[in-house]
């Protein structure tokens, strides 16, 4: 499974929260609304993916990204950068 890497820390993620108005646990219980499974993004990870400091991550899953972007109804690019292509796989 492939993890992204949040830009710039996550400043991008924390800047459309706030133009949002929307704290972390909002866009938790909004990452519920948007999955069509109803599980969406538990409110530590969302801390977690936009926070800051020691208990930040950088990187996260495709779908919590996605999640995040889709309840912040923002593109997952403008938060997210994909991983470089791994070299580790030869085509034969």
């Amino acid at each position: 499974m492939t993890d992204l890497i949040r830009k710039d820390a996550g400043k991008p993620l924390r800047d459309a929260m706030q133009r949002r108005g929307m704290t972390q646990a909002q866009l938790a219980a909004r990452t519920r609304e948007v999955d069509v499974r109803g599980q969406g993004v538990s409110v530590a990870t969302v801390i977690k993916v936009t926070g800051r400091g020691r208990t930040a991550v950088d990187t996260c899953r495709l779908r919590t990204a996605w999640l995040i972007t889709s309840a912040l109804a923002e593109a997952l690019q403008d938060h997210f950068d994909m991983p470089s292509v791994s070299t580790d796989t030869v085509e034969r």
